[in-house]
């Protein structure tokens, strides 16, 4: 195994950790709320809405009346029209990549890996006489659970939550269930959750849930997005633009350089996001392995719950409460926001070019930007980019502050508010898709952007004046200044004023021939070398983003 796997670093590789991490049988998963009844189902049973709306004098406004009655019923399916969150309904099939990891039945399959890693691991412990060591054919039954974990499965555990009220438990009762058939398992059955409090399980799940998530699909389509931008910037390298600094013409720069500095921007703090541990306790109830020590002495717990953590591709957390602490958790998502605020620079940058007609967006047949306006072609996917990264951050903010903060040894604020981790994610995801979507659209208007250039030869004002500095001309800013602010400044002008200067033949020569198009610096290549740039902020792999 890597040695950056096995350290619980997630590596820019992406590389599985482990092969049998992978859910299986996942072709039908429509909704992440599917394991909400066996049916599938929302009912409002013996139930329907009528909405009654009448004018109030008094209230200056509608009233509106619900009635529930029984008379009439109706089923409300859960679907892309009927589910609660967009992420589940309209935004679904954008962002269903996430639902093997992030959704409760990503929970429940990486609780049952746990707990069946965690019987092998007893196997493996001398002192622990009572569990010999598995044959071959055992641990290939127990491997053959996590490999042929099911919707079906998941489903069973439901069904045995609703009797045992209690998640983690459903889990285990489900695995002594499955390996009752099993003989060599079933004379060990109790050693199933031996030791363990639910967060042994839990934490190690919402680890695994969020290491999968990020190596699998977030990465990849951060890649794509750095990629594309970069696609940009090279593409675009030599396309003179003119700069805005505060809202105003500023000196030139080139269209691609402008996007290189979003491409390496977001390299760095991807960058940052893979070097976050993702950590994991195995400690007990209070973190001390109090029943570990009282029913085997001798065992070295702390150093076997380092083994067991780390070999799941985690790193160790040895000092904790009841549950892992969570900071990682936080450092990951400031990490991420981090990542989404730079992406929404991007978005309002774009916004602002196709507005001042830089971009043309290429239209689809068929398509409508405004239901009344007939020529309108919307910036639709940024803007949706920007409002979903706004919706992610908000999530991992909260998160982030929430999540490493627990009353003495524990309290239960963080089991509810973890199911909300791939809310975050999924908004981010779904962010990155718009954005990249976006970009696919835009075509360059060459000519916009060199109207622009040509109405702005005042930008010259900056290398005139700099070049009469180095020749001693004296007050060369105020000389400037009084040419070209609050005045039409014209190509004849500038060369009429060049023209005038006391300077050596081949300096005045050298400002003449310039342009608004040409005075761009080394932006050029700095766009040109983007990929460059990219590769060394991610050391001395090689990657596939910008090649």
């Amino acid at each position: 195994m890597d040695a950056r796997v096995s350290s619980g670093v997630l590596t820019r590789n992406h590389a599985p950790f482990l092969s049998n991490l992978q859910p299986r049988k996942l072709q039908t998963f429509r909704s992440i709320s599917t394991l909400n009844n066996t049916k599938n189902i929302h009912q409002f049973s013996n139930a329907s809405f009528h909405l009654c709306t009448t004018f109030s004098g008094r209230s200056h406004g509608f009233k509106q009346v619900v009635n529930i009655s029984k008379d009439n019923s109706c089923e409300f399916e859960l679907s892309t029209l009927t589910a609660l969150s967009p992420l589940d309904g309209r935004y679904w099939g954008k962002v269903k990549d996430l639902s093997p990891y992030m959704s409760e039945y990503g929970l429940i399959y990486f609780r049952v890996l746990v707990e069946i890693k965690w019987l092998l691991m007893l196997s493996q412990i001398p002192e622990v006489i009572e569990v010999p060591s598995f044959s071959v054919e055992a641990r290939s039954y127990l491997q053959g659970l996590i490999d042929g974990f099911s919707m079906d499965d998941a489903l069973e555990v439901k069904k045995i939550e609703r009797v045992t009220n209690h998640d983690v438990k459903a889990v285990e009762y489900f695995l002594k269930q499955k390996c009752q058939s099993q003989p060599e398992i079933a004379k060990v059955l109790e050693f199933f959750h031996f030791a363990c409090t639910s967060e042994d399980i839990n934490n190690l799940a919402h680890a695994l849930m969020l290491k999968e998530a990020m190596t699998k699909v977030m990465f990849p389509t951060m890649d794509k997005l750095i990629e594309a931008i970069c696609q940009m910037a090279k593409a675009n390298a030599s396309i003179s633009m003119l700069s805005r600094t505060h809202g105003q013409p500023a000196s030139p720069t080139t269209l691609g350089k402008e996007m290189a500095i979003f491409a390496v921007r977001l390299s760095r703090e991807m960058q940052e996001i893979s070097r976050v541990k993702m950590m994991g306790k195995f400690a007990g109830a209070v973190g001390n392995y109090n029943a570990h020590l009282v029913a085997y002495p001798n065992i070295n717990w702390p150093q076997i719950a380092e083994e067991f953590v780390t070999s799941l591709g985690l790193a160790f957390n040895p000092y904790v409460t009841q549950i892992e602490t969570h900071d990682y958790m936080a450092n990951l998502y400031y990490a991420i926001i981090r990542f989404n605020n730079i992406l929404i620079d991007f978005d309002r940058d774009i916004w602002g070019y196709i507005s001042l007609g830089y971009f043309k967006q290429i239209t689809k047949a068929g398509e409508i930007g405004s239901s009344t306006m007939p020529h309108k072609v919307n910036p639709i996917d940024f803007e949706n980019s920007e409002g979903n990264l706004g919706k992610a951050n908000e999530d991992l903010t909260y998160l982030s502050m929430k999540l490493p903060i627990s009353r003495w040894q524990r309290d239960l604020t963080d089991s509810t508010v973890l199911r909300n981790i791939g809310g975050g994610l999924g908004h981010s995801l779904l962010a990155y898709k718009s954005a990249l979507q976006g970009i696919g659209k835009l075509q360059v208007n060459e000519a916009r952007l060199s109207e622009d250039l040509n109405k702005a030869w005042e930008v010259l004002a900056e290398p005139i004046q700099t070049v009469m500095r180095r020749y001693g001309v004296p007050e060369p800013y105020e000389k400037l200044k009084e040419l070209t602010r609050g005045r039409a400044v014209t190509k004849e002008r500038i060369r009429e004023f060049i023209e005038g200067l006391e300077l050596p033949k081949e300096a005045k020569s050298d400002l003449m021939k310039l342009t608004p198009h040409s005075y761009v610096g080394a932006a050029i290549e700095l766009a040109k070398t983007v990929d460059s740039a990219v590769n060394v902020i991610n050391g001395a792999e090689v990657l596939e983003t910008c090649r």
